[in-house]
């Protein structure tokens, strides 16, 4: 039975579908008006990773993760690269596509754009304001916060300890602070969509709230997305919409951690803003989507190189296991079944999925694999093996794989001559005070476990 740690309850609850056999889960994905970094790749890891498992126990899973393809974002980056909007968005959604593909996150059922569905939102706002819940004001439309008397119950916050930080910005024309804006007035030279309060364009949280109610209805079973948006986004979608449908609008509220790099938070002003475009041309993507697993996706999760290298090769221990049992498949006899070692994968199976049933845990169903690669390779170090045993070994990793998501046999190993190769180009590189070469040369042995120590002969390598 799988239980979800629910954001709004703040408790494990047994997860029960609105329909049995079925799943409606919408996630919210990104702003495209860049490639993804690597905060954007964990939810996308995350929450590909609980719609595998749940796949896997039989249900079908009708999954929704939308683009924002029009804010103030892409209309900056739409001045600042000379495109239109959408030739922005289309080009970041392909980028988007190629780099978690690369990360084997599945595709969504339907992966809705904000720009087709704008007759969809005018309607949406044309219901609160008829139903008193917002209200136009010189072309800008403003949702009434206090009409909601559950507002703040997903962040746990009280409604007065909210105002107190609250500001009415230069130009807005809201009522109260805490109201939030539904369709923003155009501007001169913006991107627009005509409306009965003027021309203009949807402000961000209206946009979630009806694309998760015109693909999957009033009420979903999953609502999931990165702990940044606990407030306000997700916040302002639930008191909108159910506001608009007078129902409940998600049953379960799930949120990812946040991602540190080498123990400080990534942003921009730090310096250490790093895209997933940039990260797969030296990491491979599914040993970072390992690391991303060992981790449990509630937990904050540090990034670093160290770490990345000791994920590689836990993930290369796995694969070797398997490899050698493949090969070892071949010359396998077909009596003598021991029971013990299927016992054992029995059980180790059953350890997978009592972790994963629990609020899907992959940092144990992680070490449950090691686990079970342990005990293949246990059992390849007696003289004989058999056919049915091995097989029942390798079945079990194919569960592993489908549902964490990971390929295998794709680790590559340097050999000596290209280290060696590359160790000259660094020292050349130094000696040329091209120090960038020399720090990304180093950065990659680094990430391929190779140490470099200085050596009265010179630099010299080893692997950690």
């Amino acid at each position: 039975m799988v239980h979800i740690y629910n954001t709004l309850t703040r408790q494990k609850e047994e997860f029960k579908p609105l329909e049995e056999g079925k799943v409606s889960m919408y996630v919210c994905g990104p702003t495209v008006y860049n490639y993804i970094h690597i905060g954007n790749a964990r939810p996308a890891i995350a929450f590909d990773t609980v719609r595998r498992y749940l796949e896997y126990k039989g249900y079908d899973v009708n999954f929704v993760s939308n683009f924002t393809d029009v804010d103030d974002k892409l209309i900056k980056a739409s001045k600042e690269l000379g495109k239109t909007v959408p030739e922005i968005a289309e080009r970041f959604i392909e980028a988007y596509f190629e780099d978690t593909g690369a990360l084997n996150v599945k595709r969504a059922t339907v992966h809705p754009r904000v720009m087709d569905h704008m007759d969809d939102i005018i309607d949406f706002i044309k219901v609160l304001i008829d139903k008193g819940h917002a209200y136009e004001a010189d072309g800008d439309v403003y949702f009434k916060t206090r009409s909601f008397e559950n507002y703040g119950e997903l962040s746990h916050q009280s409604i007065d300890d909210l105002k107190v930080g609250a500001r009415i910005a230069q130009g807005e024309k809201k009522q109260d602070p805490l109201d939030f804006v539904l369709w923003k007035a155009a501007k001169d030279g913006e991107i627009k969509w005509d409306s009965p309060w003027g021309d203009g364009r949807p402000g961000w949280h209206i946009e979630c709230s009806v694309m998760a109610r015109r693909h999957l209805g009033d009420t979903i079973d999953i609502h999931a997305g990165g702990q940044d948006l606990t407030f306000p986004h997700h916040e302002n979608e639930i008191a909108q919409s159910e506001c608009r449908t007078d129902k409940t609008f998600a049953n379960y509220w799930m949120h990812n951690g946040y991602i540190n790099i080498d123990n400080e938070k990534m942003s921009k002003s730090l310096g250490n803003f790093i895209l997933v475009h940039d990260i797969i041309k030296e990491v491979n993507p599914n040993v970072l989507r390992f690391f991303m697993l060992s981790v449990h996706y509630r937990s904050p999760i540090n990034y670093n190189l160290e770490l990345i290298e000791s994920a590689k090769q836990g993930l290369f221990r796995i694969e070797n296991a398997i490899k050698d049992a493949k090969e070892r498949l071949k010359g396998a006899i077909s009596t003598e079944v021991d029971q013990y070692e299927l016992d054992f994968v029995e059980n180790n199976l059953k350890d997978f999925e009592r972790y994963m049933d629990d609020d899907f845990n992959t940092a144990n169903a992680v070490s449950a694999w090691h686990d079970l690669a342990s005990g293949l390779n246990r059992y390849l170090r007696k003289p004989t093996t058999n056919k049915v045993v091995l097989q029942r070994y390798i079945d079990a990793y194919d569960v592993y794989t489908s549902v964490l998501g990971i390929e295998l046999n794709t680790i590559e190993v340097l050999i000596d001559e290209e280290i060696e190769r590359l160790i000259e180009e660094r020292e050349i590189a130094r000696k040329e005070k091209n120090f960038e070469r020399a720090d990304e040369i180093r950065d990659y042995l680094t990430i391929e476990g190779i140490i470099l120590e200085d050596t009265k002969d010179g630099v010299r390598f080893r692997r950690g």
